[in-house]
This record gives C-alpha cells, structure tokens and sequence, in this order.
C-alpha cells in the first residue's frame, strides 16, 4: 500500500489542527512524509524532527493498533532531533 491513504489523513488533520513546526516520517523506501511551514510534501528535507519506521509500522501507528511509546522502546520507531514536535503528531492523526 502506497504513502497516500497516510497522507490524505494528516492532511484532513493539518485542515483542524495547527503545526507550524517540521516534521519528517521517514519510511525508507516507501518515501517520506514531511509536514513543513503548515504543509505537506512528499520531497525529502531537513526538519526539527525525524520519526524513522516501516510503512507497515506507520499504518499500524495510525489505526491506533500500534502503541506509540511501547513501539519505540522496542525500536520498531526512531526518533532523532526534537521530540516534542514528534509528540505533536498525534493531533494530526486524530483528524
């Protein structure tokens, strides 16, 4: 399954919730999401923020099948630069 159904969500959810903040989910090779100065891109970029898993993973994240914090104590999900904006992301897959 492609990037897109993950993308038309965070889209809905950037509609209600403001992020002024960079963000990028890095799914490896099934591409990035990087949500920037209130939008979203498909194009690689430096962010404030990288959360790193498998698209399987993120799918998972997003249908609330996949606890966040246990997902990241088991290293299915990276973070590096500031996580607070990361904790942020849950807002927009609520929308």
């Amino acid at each position: 399954m492609p990037l897109t159904p993950i993308v038309e969500k965070i889209e809905r959810g950037l509609t209600k919730v403001s992020f002024d903040e960079s963000l990028k989910l890095d799914c490896g090779e099934d591409g990035v999401i990087v949500l920037q100065d209130g939008a979203l891109s498909r194009e690689d970029a430096d962010t404030d923020c990288t959360i790193s898993m498998s698209r399987s993973n993120l799918e998972k994240l997003m249908k609330g099948d996949l606890n966040p914090m246990t997902a990241f104590m088991m290293g299915k999900i990276k973070v590096s630069g500031d996580v607070s904006v990361a904790m942020r992301l849950g807002q927009l897959l609520k929308g």
